[in-house]
């Protein structure tokens, strides 16, 4: 799967439709290489070509977050509104204004599946689908697969989406119809739980293929990189990753363990057990060396209670980044640069940008002005979340910067507020002087 362009509007600090595009511009970099090694060349009948990597900066609070978290809700209605009737939870309007605070959201994403070209996107609120369409490109024109409109399907391509009749038909023939098509429930997720609705399932299977790193110290990341522990190749990634990246850590094994046998651990250990009383635990093994600082044995330390968080979050990100890669799967994640050092986020971002990672896409949000270089990144890359002062949320590339030479500094230019998206801080000595008049 490969991502075109993600948009969404009247979502969170986001008042107006925004769209984060992920295909490459008709650029050059001053370091040419970056425009073979930073994109995934188009083998489509578009000749549409993809960024390996979209960095994301903005001031604190200006709404970089809250693009993670529209991908998010645009998954997670997709996967679960059938079966979760509170899934429309996840959609919240833009509250400052009283154009849009009753509303519905809007979400869409264009992707390459197979390398056929979809658009797919709808329109909701907390509790209902209002507009829902479905476009697929199989043979140069762009086709209207269904188009949905509150509860009606009002468009329907019976050749190319031929098992969107079936459902329709099925619903014609059955008494209880809500059952199967509720208004707080997307059709092409009612298609995909059918044996017949195999391009449905294809299309969601696609888009749950999205990797999202949203938070940090979630137990469920957690978990998932203790039990990719038991994948030798995923074990020998994930060492090798903690090395390459100066951790120390020699080997890392999972013990199950029950609570009766460590009655002193914390509380975020407890927390790994299921049901309070057994679970895994990790354990990480370090070089131990003697007087004469010669190695000759190691010792093992419980990975929770010694490493450090970044040592943490090294670990929780690495079977995922192995995933993506592998997979060539879509990444997005929220405060990539948090906890770790600027060379290490910077050697993750150039293992994006590789020959390596032939179809794996890494979008994420940072405060790290280091990695905004020429020499690293291409403006089409660069992206920024500025909000005005009525509270709204802006999304607009480096790209759209006219004048901007490819031999600039990106970082000096950023930090001196030539692309906006930057802090206006208040002069922070006078809070000493509040301090003394109180």
């Amino acid at each position: 799967m490969k991502i075109q362009e993600f948009s969404f509007g009247n979502y969170k600090s986001f008042k107006d439709i925004q769209t984060l595009n992920l295909s490459s511009a008709n650029i050059k970099s001053s370091k040419p290489n970056l425009d073979v090694l930073n994109v995934i060349k188009g083998e489509n009948k578009e000749a549409v070509s993809f960024l390996k990597s979209k960095a994301i900066y903005g001031a604190n609070a200006s709404g970089k977050s809250n693009i993670i978290k529209a991908l998010v809700s645009f998954v997670r209605i997709i996967r679960t509104s059938v079966k979760d009737e509170k899934a429309l939870n996840a959609v919240e309007s833009f509250k400052l204004s009283t154009e849009t605070e009753n509303e519905p959201t809007f979400f869409q994403m264009i992707f390459w599946h197979n390398n056929i070209k979809f658009r797919y996107g709808f329109e909701a609120d907390n509790e209902k689908i209002v507009s829902e369409w479905l476009y697929g490109k199989p043979k140069g024109r762009d086709l209207p697969f269904f188009i949905r409109d509150n509860q009606e399907v009002i468009k329907l391509d019976k050749t190319n989406y031929s098992e969107g009749n079936k459902l329709l038909t099925l619903l014609d023939d059955d008494s209880d119809e809500n059952e199967v098509f509720r208004n707080n429930s997307l059709f092409l997720s009612t298609l995909a739980t059918f044996g017949f609705g195999k391009l449905s399932k294809q299309i969601i299977d696609s888009l749950g293929s999205i990797i999202v790193v949203n938070g940090l110290g979630h137990q469920g990341m957690y978990r998932y990189a203790g039990d990719a522990l038991n994948d030798l190749n995923k074990k020998k990634y994930i060492i090798d990753f903690l090395k390459y990246g100066d951790i120390g850590i020699e080997d890392l094994t999972a013990m199950e363990v029950s609570l009766e046998d460590l009655p002193d651990i914390n509380e975020r250990i407890r927390n790994v057990f299921e049901d309070n009383k057994k679970g895994k635990i990790l354990v990480s093994t370090r070089k131990k060396y003697d007087e004469n600082k010669v190695f000759n044995e190691t010792h093992s330390f419980p990975f929770i209670g010694h490493e450090s968080e970044g040592t943490k979050k090294l670990f929780e990100l690495s079977p995922l980044i192995y995933d993506a890669i592998n997979n060539q799967s879509p990444i997005f994640i929220d405060e990539f640069d948090a906890r770790f050092h600027p060379l290490l986020t910077k050697k993750i971002l150039e293992l994006f940008n590789s020959e390596s990672n032939i179809g794996s896409q890494l979008v994420f949000t940072t405060h790290d002005s280091n990695l905004l270089s020429p020499n690293l990144l291409r403006r089409d890359q660069i992206e920024f979340v500025e909000k005005d002062k009525y509270g709204a949320s802006h999304l607009y590339s480096l790209a759209q910067f006219k004048g901007v030479r490819n031999t600039s500094s990106f970082e000096k230019d950023y930090i001196q507020g030539k692309y906006g998206a930057i802090p206006f801080l208040g002069d922070f000595r006078k809070l000493m002087k509040i301090k003394e008049d109180a």
